[in-house]
């Protein structure tokens, strides 16, 4: 699967910095493999935003580990938040209640941090959006579910983990995707990893991969993006 394809459709990770390379200096930065995520749909306060950094360009949320991130500076302007960034302290302060001391960032002070969507750490999974006969364990406890409409079209962003192993899961994902008319599909399940793109033109889009959860090696996280067109 090193050569997968994903189809990220809408739910990220680490905190993400651009600047001059002194902002890194001392930082404990590691590096990971995450995704930018640019199907998944944002709003604020119940308008459709998109996230820009500098000369306005486009940001898309990162999607590591079954989490999303957003960009704080744009989300934080759209809320009317200040936000603030130091350099010498590595440090980002989020509300105007944060100490004086920082200096707010100007250009590359772009950062990301968790979205925390709804349902965060609920138990079992109760999406609104996600067909009626969508497979999912007995034991499935959702971490992240993000549910939206863009133009009408119902989005949903699901992380879940479960103790169920990741063959069992695919392949009950693959058995169901072969009864539905997808006029774009891939698999591929592994032990320690699956993923399963499908697509029915005009219809929907599904990407749904599974990994051993980073924080619990006993579970195995799920994340679905499933999204109509």
């Amino acid at each position: 699967m090193k050569n997968k394809k994903w189809l990220i459709g809408a739910s990220v990770f680490g905190m993400v910095l651009t600047g001059s390379a002194g902002v890194y200096a001392g930082t404990k930065l590691e590096t990971i493999k995450a995704y930018l995520n640019h199907g998944l749909a944002i709003e604020v306060n119940g308008q459709a935003f998109t996230p820009t950094g500098d000369q306005g360009k486009k940001l898309a949320p990162i999607t590591y580990q079954g989490s999303t991130y957003l960009p704080v500076r744009s989300i934080a302007e759209a809320l009317k938040t200040e936000v603030k960034y130091d350099a010498k302290a590595n440090k980002v302060s989020i509300g105007s209640s944060s100490s004086s001391g920082g200096s707010s960032s100007t250009g590359g002070g772009e950062s990301t941090s968790p979205s925390t969507g709804t349902n965060t750490q609920a138990t079992g999974v109760k999406s609104k959006y996600l067909p009626a006969d969508f497979p999912l364990p007995k034991d499935a406890k959702a971490t992240s579910l993000i549910e939206s409409t863009v133009d009408g079209n119902k989005k949903v962003s699901l992380t879940y983990t479960t103790k169920e192993s990741l063959t069992t899961i695919g392949t009950s994902y693959k058995n169901y995707y072969q009864t539905k008319n997808l006029t774009q599909k891939s698999e591929d399940i592994q032990a320690d990893e699956f993923s399963i793109i499908g697509r029915e033109e005009g219809k929907y889009a599904v990407t749904i991969t599974g990994n051993v959860s980073a924080e619990n090696k006993d579970l195995n996280e799920i994340t679905v993006i499933w999204g109509e067109e």
